[in-house]
């Protein structure tokens, strides 16, 4: 044990059997894990990979947040009236489809004769009425008579008008207001722009239905409620991207309403559709089909149902729309029994509703006051 003498002349033992080592600050540096010159091969290329894994993640979030915040440029068109349906010969701008039912329907299509001694479709001054057959004591024990009309005249964008007064409802029914190419679907698209079925009770619902390759998860500005996001028809059972509106938009409820108008605005930014009660409609849409005057969509606030072009090319998607109007019975929707008595709690089997209930289709019946349609130029 060493012994020295502190200031005061003391001797103190140490434990110590010299002086303290020193520290070199360059040698503990040098030899530190952390530097980059001591790192083995393998390190190097884990930190390599680290980074560049970083960097695609950093990447990766902005182009995801990119496309999360992305939304079509919807400046207003300049519309012109160019086709008004209305009147007397409402129902001579249309073909009657009287063909097999390509929805499985319990449905027999009529041709416009079969219809007109009926009293299937009728149009005065002010209404167009298509429906289904409930007082002509016609056999219906294969399917019921009803109407599908297709407009002659196609479409490749626009903004169409349609002044609806009564929509179909009640067991077994699955109507539609709706445009498609029917000779090439689902290759040139679908718009449902009105469709329900049974009771119709949750209100209307709207949908795109395509080929492959048109999704709506993006940014969308609309107060209706998103059912699926995929228009593709190969998926979902062919559901579609439909969008729920309340229950005021279809049915009882928007009949005892008097009705409202419904305006679709097809363009290559998107497809959007608002529905206007008769206490609400724009001033720039009139209810006189005499007055040409042109509607301004971007003054109407945010549509119901919006689509936009986002993650769907809408000019490849859709092409050469006619409008049409039907009303189906049973079918793929409205028959399939989960929905029947399961989901609309109506009576013993659909096609039986059908054949055994003529009265209760009396208020399955479209009145249309007009269609308008409306071009950019």
């Amino acid at each position: 044990m060493d012994r020295f003498q502190n200031k005061s002349g003391f001797a103190i033992e140490s434990d110590s059997y010299g002086p303290p080592p020193t520290y070199d600050r360059a040698q503990q540096t040098t030899g530190s894990k952390w530097a980059p010159k001591n790192w083995g091969k393998k390190t190097i290329i884990g930190v390599v990979i680290a980074v560049c894994v970083l960097i695609a993640v950093i990447i990766i979030a902005a182009v995801l947040g990119s496309r999360a915040n992305a939304y079509p440029d919807y400046s207003a068109l300049s519309y012109s009236l160019e086709d008004t349906y209305s009147g007397t010969d409402f129902f001579d701008n249309f073909e009657y489809f009287n063909t097999y039912d390509p929805s499985a329907g319990f449905v027999h299509y009529v041709p416009n004769t079969t219809a007109q001694q009926y009293n299937l479709t009728y149009a005065g001054q002010d209404s167009a009425v298509l429906r289904v057959d409930y007082d002509s004591g016609t056999d219906s024990s294969t399917g019921r008579f009803s109407v599908r009309v297709t407009s002659k005249k196609q479409y490749n964008n626009g903004l169409f008008v349609f002044d609806v007064i009564h929509s179909p409802y009640g067991c077994s029914t699955w109507p539609a207001l709706w445009l498609s190419d029917p000779s090439n679907w689902p290759d040139n698209g679908e718009i449902d722009v009105m469709e329900a079925v049974n009771k119709a009770t949750s209100g209307n619902q709207m949908t795109l239905h395509t080929t492959k390759g048109c999704k709506m998860d993006v940014k969308r500005k609309e107060t209706g409620s998103v059912l699926e996001k995929n228009c593709w028809n190969g998926a979902d059972d062919n559901s579609g991207c439909g969008v729920q509106g309340p229950k005021d938009t279809y049915g009882e409820t928007f009949n005892n309403n008097g009705g409202g108008i419904y305006a679709m605005e097809w363009r290559d930014e998107g497809i959007r559709v608002w529905f206007f009660n008769r206490d609400s409609i724009p001033s720039d849409i009139p209810t006189d089909v005499t007055n040409k005057t042109a509607p301004d969509p971007s003054t109407w606030g945010e549509a119901l149902a919006d689509f936009p072009n986002t993650d769907c090319d809408i000019s490849s998607h859709f092409r050469n729309q006619s409008i049409i109007a039907n009303i189906d019975l049973c079918g793929s929707w409205a028959g399939t029994k989960s929905i029947y008595s399961g989901e609309d709690e109506c009576p013993g089997t659909c096609t039986d509703f059908v054949a055994n209930n003529t009265a209760a289709f009396e208020k399955a019946y479209w009145e249309f006051a007009s269609f308008r349609v409306y071009t950019a130029s």
